[in-house]
């Protein structure tokens, strides 16, 4: 029996089809038409044609599948319209569990986010048992990744066999969109981070967020939830790493968040108002680093015998992938590093 995953050709997806793959499982990817496999050039795939908001192309995917990844998801902190996130990640997961309920899917893996998970407070540890709700949800992709993960674990309580996994902040090679904390690495690389806010976010390797979704499928209780996360790093950390890794200067100028919120409204009103496009500082992203994104993955350790590697390699595969790539120009220091690892 073949393996769907859901957002097979993104950045979590496409290292978990590798993994999938490197096991010898026959796997089969979820795509829409306009959907860029440049990540999975090479790999020996199925593609099932499809769409989340389409039950019945669903339907058709999950035909013979034992397992089913759901890591498809609209990850945008800005949308013209924000109901397309909403029927994405809420009504499209509904309807996978619905596909997977009629084909008898032995188990469901559905990829939700911390960003679904509570934080006690300031500089304080979440984990899968803090209390949260909707209310705490800041932005419409928080809301929809919290209601798409309610409507997973109703179903896991009806009886289907559903585990859901919450990665932190996933980094590697291979984020091609780039992802939100791509975007951070990219921005630095290219001279676009002049000052920096006091936040903090749970790195963790790509790589192992991938492999943690397989610990999932195999040794995951049903209807249960497992951060699959890493090292607690504060924004200045990260880039201290990123500047020790490329050879750039350090970003040294901090800025309040008082101060951040204030250039984030006034660029929200300008590009929404005027060029009716995304905005340079999406507000939802400076709300969110009111708190620290720090979370425990204890519970995958003991349950799971998950164990995640060092994010400093992955920040440094990260680096060299979008220099590589053309994301970023390649600096002195990891060319002349290039050449001593080929040499």
């Amino acid at each position: 029996m073949s393996v769907l995953v859901t957002g097979g050709a993104g950045f979590v997806g496409s290292h978990l089809v590798k993994l999938l793959l490197e096991r010898g499982e026959e796997v089969r990817v979820l795509v829409r038409p306009t959907t860029d496999c440049r990540n999975l050039k090479g790999c020996q795939v199925q593609y099932a044609e499809g769409d989340l908001r389409n039950i019945g192309s669903l339907c058709q995917a999950v035909r013979g599948c034992r397992w089913v990844f759901h890591c498809a998801a609209d990850y945008r902190l800005w949308a013209p319209n924000p109901q397309e996130i909403y029927e994405a990640n809420v009504q499209g997961t509904i309807n996978l569990l619905e596909a997977c309920r009629q084909a008898e899917t032995e188990r469901i893996i559905v990829t939700s986010s911390v960003a679904a998970v509570g934080i006690p407070g300031p500089r304080q540890i979440g984990d899968e048992d803090t209390p949260v709700s909707l209310k705490d949800m800041v932005g419409h992709y928080k809301r929809s990744k919290f209601l798409g993960e309610q409507a997973a674990m109703s179903a896991a309580r009806s009886g289907l066999p559903v585990v859901v996994v919450n990665p932190s902040t996933p980094i590697g090679d291979f984020d091609s969109k780039p992802t939100a904390t791509g975007k951070i690495i990219t921005d630095f690389l290219n001279g676009k981070m002049p000052a920096y806010v006091q936040t903090g976010l749970n790195l963790v390797d790509v790589r192992d967020v991938a492999y943690g979704h397989i610990l999932a499928a195999e040794r995951g209780q049903i209807g249960r939830r497992y951060i699959l996360g890493g090292e607690d790093m504060t924004l200045k950390q990260i880039l201290d790493s990123l500047s020790a890794i490329s050879g750039l200067p350090k970003v040294e100028w901090e800025i309040p968040l008082w101060v951040a919120y204030g250039a984030a409204c006034i660029d929200t009103f300008f590009c929404e108002s005027l060029c009716h496009c995304a905005p340079h500082i999406p507000l939802d992203g400076v709300k969110m680093a009111r708190k620290h994104m720090f979370f425990s993955w204890d519970r995958a350790k003991r349950e799971l015998g998950y164990s995640p590697g060092s994010a400093q390699a992955a920040l440094e595969r990260a680096v060299q992938w979008y220099m590589d790539n053309g994301y970023a120009p390649i600096t002195p220091q990891r060319s002349r590093r290039k050449m001593a690892e080929k040499g």
